[in-house]
């Protein structure tokens, strides 16, 4: 079938086609616990990817994602699934190795349409340095992607969700609103240029940042890479992860251009609306706060960037050296002590 869009054969797009985060957390609590002494990192505290101790100060890295397209480019979104898979062993702080690719494909579409997301996929993992060695393939009524990701890390390098300590400064390096732009251009009221700023940041990897913290000697406490359950959900991991409350200053994070604009207008993905439900009741929002901003904070990120916790000035010189490379980088706040909210956003 010629002339069919990606995005028309789906429910819901990117990060957006998670789970509920409440009904995840229900299923996540009554499974069985097979634990070992090389699993340094599992899922207790929502990390982004487990850890397995090689036994030579070594850590073996392994993670999945995979998802709906929300962009109808195959190649486009090839790359942008593979991207937001690698993202998960960049947020441990540990570098990609190998991955195999994992692909749903229904039978209205050509095959070739196939090699076009697979290609995407691919050029992301050679961007990354990251061998693609095969995978796994089905069929289904909806097209899904993503990949099955080995990274390696040393293990007093690892970065979880919990380690961000009271006095921390906390940066964010991608700017919000995938969720609520994508939603727009699905809907026919942004067009391919009002949406680019979130497809190209979608397709950019998550890889500067920890070579620069690398570089620089500003090594993060704490990090999680801003994906499905929006900023203020990961916030809400890291603080209670940490034992700390973090504190967002709305004003400075980076939003994409026309986010608000269409949060306003009702243009807000079911996802969002899963996020505010499950993690509002542990967020503190300031009265005075517009709803379309909150919606953008609760907005499910694919691809997102890295939010890191980290001392103030190793902060101040890590988002100046994104900066120069392009990346919208900023500091959006601090770790307070821990208190009745989990995150405090003002």
């Amino acid at each position: 079938m010629t002339g069919v869009r990606l995005t028309e054969l789906v429910e819901a797009a990117g990060c957006a086609a998670k789970i509920a985060p409440g009904e995840l957390a229900g299923v996540l609590s009554g499974l069985p616990r097979l634990d070992a002494p090389e699993l340094v990192v599992g899922f207790d505290a929502s990390d982004d990817a487990c850890v397995w101790d090689l036994g030579d100060g070594r850590g073996l890295i392994a993670t999945t994602d995979f998802f709906p397209p929300m962009v109808d480019d195959p190649f486009l979104f090839g790359q942008v699934a593979a991207t937001n898979a690698l993202s998960d062993v960049y947020a441990m702080g540990g570098r990609p190795a190998l991955a195999l690719n994992l692909l749903c494909f229904p039978n209205c579409l050509g095959i070739e349409v196939a090699g076009q997301i697979l290609a995407g996929g691919a050029e992301a993992c050679r961007r990354a340095g990251c061998v693609v060695a095969g995978g796994h393939s089905i069929n289904d009524h909806e097209p899904k992607y993503g990949l099955a990701v080995t990274g390696f890390v040393r293990l007093d390098e690892r970065l979880e969700n919990g380690g961000a300590r009271a006095g921390d400064a906390l940066v964010l390096t991608k700017a919000l609103g995938t969720g609520v732009l994508t939603t727009a251009h699905k809907g026919g009221l942004l067009d391919d240029a009002g949406v680019r700023v979130a497809t190209d940041s979608m397709a950019t990897l998550n890889e500067a940042p920890i070579r620069l913290a690398r570089e620089l000697g500003a090594w993060p406490h704490a990090a999680t890479d801003v994906t499905g359950f929006s900023l203020l959900g990961h916030a809400c991991e890291m603080a209670e992860a940490s034992g700390v409350t973090l504190e967002v200053d709305a004003a400075s994070v980076p939003l994409m251009a026309r986010a608000r604009e269409m949060a306003a207008m009702g243009l807000i993905p079911a996802g969002a609306y899963r996020n505010r439900d499950f993690f509002g009741p542990r967020v503190a929002l300031d009265d005075a706060l517009p709803l379309d901003l909150t919606d953008v904070l609760f907005d499910p990120q694919t691809s997102g960037g890295l939010l890191l916790a980290l001392p103030k000035l190793d902060a101040e010189h890590l988002v100046g050296a994104l900066r120069k490379e392009g990346l919208p980088a900023a500091v959006i706040g601090r770790a307070l002590p821990c208190g009745e909210k989990s995150v405090v956003v003002a």
